[in-house]
């Protein structure tokens, strides 16, 4: 079948290379004229790795990821280890390392895997209709297309998502701003095999491993929405709001590189139950947009691909029998992450002080089996455990 996606980010490259695998025609389109991964690294966790495994990839992933071995949460202002702990037992449970990855290796190496010849740049949707199962697509430069099955891989602002449910949805701003950027491993910063976090005051200094001796390192803050963005800026910024931390931070901020540092007002949309509507369906942040504070929104967009590749495999009745079945498998499981990581992110930045004064005393009575546990109810149940 020949099949066009929407989107050449991960969820839309994942989903390309699977849909191939098993014989389609797959041609992606993109809106930018460059590619530029959005973020500069993503925690890759077991069961988005897993996904990769089953695409073929296990080596490719490896040799990108960092060497993540044990945990640790500090406390921010005073510089003391609240909790640590080694990562092996939910490795040896989940039965995969995780990987924090730089996105731009990782959406390199998927782009290199799909084949740059059937990525379409420049190719802005505008919009679609669909008639006699032929989906009709008109892009910006006044070009069309048409599909037997078009997939929505077109991110949290997406048209397929507006199609889908006939409105476009809202983004809900999360109440907090992340800056995040990669910079060079060094001690009096952080630990090289460890995913350190720095907490206090509901916020967060961040850093994992990744390849080529680097950390991804990420900062959010409690702010208001709509406050100016001056790239120059950034690091006096940076300084006033964590004013008073430990060395290590103080580290980490006069050493990153304003120039090559991403500033994001985190948002989600409200989970919602209808994926497909007729032959267009949606996969990634357009068909569940979650906030990063667990972790699942790459690992989650994979699935998606495997799980819908699949399904269009194994499912004979119809194109939309298929759709529906892909549907019902995940939009409860999304549906959980997106507000998992909403619980999450309102503990962690402090939407109520006592509840998140009370997590900081938690972790330091904290042994690690608690915190792994929480990991790994995001990891199991995914499609391919």
């Amino acid at each position: 079948m020949e099949i066009v996606i929407i989107g050449a980010g991960m969820g839309g490259l994942t989903t390309g290379i699977a849909l191939k695998k098993f014989g389609h025609q797959v041609s992606i389109y993109e809106q930018t004229t460059e590619i530029k991964p959005v973020g500069a690294a993503i925690s890759l966790w077991s069961n988005g790795v897993k996904c990769l495994n089953y695409l073929g990839l296990s080596e490719q992933i490896a040799a990108l990821g960092g060497k993540m071995d044990a945990m640790a949460y500090v406390d921010g202002l005073t510089g003391e280890t609240m909790t640590q702990f080694g990562l092996e037992p939910l490795i040896q449970e989940v039965g995969q390392r995780p990987y924090p990855v730089s996105r731009a290796d990782l959406q390199q190496m998927l782009m290199d895997e799909f084949g740059h010849e059937n990525i379409h740049l420049g190719k802005k949707m505008v919009s679609l209709q669909e008639q006699n199962g032929i989906v009709q697509v008109e892009f910006a430069d006044g070009t069309q297309i048409e599909t037997e099955l078009l997939i929505g891989a077109d991110g949290t602002h997406s048209i397929s998502r507006a199609y889908v449910l006939g409105e476009q949805v809202q983004r809900r701003y999360a109440g907090y701003v992340n800056w995040n950027g990669l910079i060079d491993m060094a001690d009096d910063i952080a630990a090289a095999d460890h995913w350190t976090t720095y907490v206090g005051e509901g916020k967060r200094a961040s850093l994992m491993p990744v390849a080529g001796n680097r950390f991804y390192f990420f900062l959010d803050v409690p702010l208001a929405l709509g406050l100016e963005n001056e790239r120059s800026q950034y690091k006096t910024q940076l300084k006033q709001y964590f004013a008073g931390w430990c060395p290590q931070v103080q580290n980490l901020i006069e050493r990153l590189d304003s120039a090559t540092t991403n500033r994001v007002e985190i948002h989600d949309i409200e989970p919602f139950l209808k994926f497909y509507k007729g032959r267009v369906v949606l996969v990634g942040d357009a068909a569940h947009s979650t906030t990063p504070d667990i972790g699942q929104g790459g690992c989650q967009a994979m699935e998606d691909a495997i799980y819908l590749a699949r399904a269009l495999q194994v499912n004979t009745l119809s194109i939309e029998d298929s759709l529906q079945r892909y549907q019902d498998k995940r939009n409860e499981r999304t549906k959980e992450m997106v507000l998992r990581a909403r619980k999450r992110c309102d503990v962690t930045h402090m939407k109520d002080e006592a509840i998140t004064t009370a997590w900081y005393d938690d972790l330091r009575k904290e042994q690690g089996p608690h915190i792994m546990k929480g990991i790994v109810s995001n990891i199991v149940g995914n499609v391919l455990d």
